[in-house]
């Protein structure tokens, strides 16, 4: 791809040929990778950006035809706008004038349909960027992540591809054209094909910079890795989006076979749609990386709050906690997120601050990581990054393991036996002890009772289920004894709340509506007992009736 100058910013059009753009693309359409996308097409007209006057309805697995059954269970004066066979769900429009309570009722009718899962409403999705005035100079992010030494070994393979989910990126910039992967991308926003940002949309070129600058190229700044890049335009000229969006936007990534996809965004609150889409792209080996938010308080957002997701705190350059970053328990890695270097739409560079410059630190990072040891699965990579990580001082809350370390994740040889970290076992505190009072001289326990090896998991968070519909998080657990036999599994929450606990014992998502064991009784204590005998994965729901507070969830499991 040749370089081109830079676009005239006295413009309101793209001032770039899309056609000379495509021109090393092969057989690859303007659509991008439609051929591989579940995505219906959305109702002529929609708007782009955000969609306040929809409501999102996710549909059980057994529906056959998922914009079919939207119609089915909603009223006649609700269309369907989109649907999306993949993530199972569809959208639907509702009167603009009518009443946050009506809409409320809405939601909880359509609920009551036994083809529903979930109802939510279709909330706006926002970039993660803390603006300062642009200028340049020099770098600190890749020197403080020891970029120079993880570049002796590997600048970044052109085969590991960075999905950037944003507001699109300006593929033709100098420091990108490089990069950019063949199939350039795909807009969610305006439905083109085309994922190229509008004359002020800066912050998915900034992100993309980040994580893919050409290094060591004679050109503008030094990214922190030179893998491929996928554009993949989600949020509009505000720098806000529809939920649907990003999920359309994270499932197709995950279609397009991406190994790390980058969201430097967020919403506060917890929705299943962004949930769905992120463990279908976790279902498919990538890795996610999210940014916690620029509000500096004890809350992250979604979706780096989501188990599937790395959630990314933002760090000032001498490694103390930049004074936006949120924090919390949900919090995996920092990173550098202040003043950061990079480039911007018109072929410019600029300085700018937010957990969104922090995240794609850590994706570059793990771009770098899996060039290096390209064997590496989702889960060994996200856990080779936590492993590899450099504590600095810093409280979980607000580091995770410490701050994303290039240099050790490239030259330490992963071990692969870690906790793999990925939403399939909450952070795991292990209290194991070999034998047990029946084992033969082999070890063994021909008697089936429960031994003495015993593994202690332990995960908390923060619900808050004061809104009528209340508020949950879930989780998986993946069976970790040699021989399962048994398990409680116990949740304490705050004195005043109503938290309740659904188990499924298939490794489904569980809810209150469908699940195998539940601790429901008024309060926020319970537990579960459970046989393990033919279980694999365990599925975990805390729901916020009333109430709100921090939880704590801890899961005893007992081998043979």
């Amino acid at each position: 791809m040749t370089q081109k100058d830079p676009p005239d910013r006295d413009g309101n059009d793209r001032t770039y040929d899309r056609r000379s753009i495509l021109s090393g693309a092969g057989s690859i359409a303007i659509g991008g990778l439609l051929g591989l996308s579940d995505v219906t097409t959305a109702t002529p007209g929609r708007e782009p950006g955000p969609k306040s006057d929809e409501i999102i309805v996710g549909l059980s697995p057994s529906v056959s035809n998922v914009a079919h059954e939207a119609h089915v269970c909603t009223p006649e004066e609700c269309e369907v706008a989109h649907a999306n066979e993949a993530i199972r769900y569809a959208t639907v429009s509702v009167p603009s004038d009518g009443s946050d309570r009506n809409r409320e009722q809405l939601i909880e009718s359509i609920r009551q349909s036994p083809a529903v899962k979930y109802a939510e409403s279709n909330a706006t999705v926002q970039s993660l960027l803390e603006p300062n005035d642009p200028q340049y100079g020099s770098q600190h992010a890749p020197q403080q992540v020891n970029c120079e030494q993880a570049w002796e070994t590997t600048r970044g393979s052109q085969d590991v591809v960075i999905s950037v989910v944003d507001q699109g990126v300006q593929y033709d910039h100098p420091a990108l054209e490089g990069v950019v992967d063949d199939r350039i991308g795909e807009d969610f926003v305006d439905n083109d094909g085309d994922p190229y940002p509008g004359r002020d949309e800066f912050h998915g070129t900034h992100v993309a910079g980040i994580a893919t600058g050409g290094t060591d190229d004679g050109t503008g700044h030094a990214g922190i890795s030179d893998c491929s890049m996928l554009s993949v335009r989600a949020l509009d000229q505000t720098g806000q989006g529809a939920i649907t969006d990003v999920a359309d936007a994270i499932q197709w990534s995950a279609d397009a076979d991406a190994d790390i996809i980058n969201l430097s965004l967020g919403v506060q609150g917890s929705f299943q749609t962004l949930r769905s889409a992120c463990q279908y792209a976790a279902d498919r080996g990538v890795l996610l990386v999210g940014a916690a938010g620029n509000q500096g308080v004890n809350r992250v957002f979604s979706p780096a709050s989501e188990e599937t997701v790395l959630a990314v705190s933002a760090l000032n350059s001498d490694d103390s906690l930049a004074s936006f970053s949120n924090t919390g328990p949900e919090i995996d890695l920092a990173a550098p997120g202040n003043q950061i270097v990079s480039s911007v739409t018109g072929g410019d560079y600029a300085r700018l601050s937010g957990t969104s410059m922090a995240a794609p630190v850590v994706s570059g990072v793990a771009g770098l990581a899996l060039s290096a040891h390209s064997g590496l699965s989702r889960s060994e990579l996200r856990q080779h990054l936590l492993e590899t990580a450099a504590d600095v001082g810093l409280s979980d809350a607000q580091q995770g393991a410490g701050r994303v370390d290039a240099a050790a994740a490239v030259q330490t040889d992963p071990s692969g036996d870690g906790d793999p970290g990925d939403g399939t076992n909450p952070d795991e505190d292990t209290n194991q002890e070999d034998g047990g009072p029946d084992e033969n001289e082999n070890g063994e326990n021909p008697s089936g009772q429960c031994g003495n090896e015993i593994l202690t998991a332990r995960t908390g968070g923060t619900l808050d289920g004061r809104s009528w519909w209340g508020e949950s998080h879930r989780y998986g657990y993946s069976l970790r004894t040699a021989d399962p036999c048994s398990a409680t599994i116990t949740l304490e929450g705050p004195a005043d709340g109503d938290f309740e606990l659904y188990v499924t014992t298939d490794g489904r998502s569980p809810s209150r509506w469908d699940h195998d064991e539940s601790a429901t009784n008024s309060g926020s204590s319970g537990s579960v007992d459970l046989s393990l005998d033919g279980v694999d994965i365990l599925g975990l729901q805390i729901h916020a009736e009333r109430g709100a507070g921090q939880y704590t969830l801890q899961l005893e499991e007992r081998g043979r």
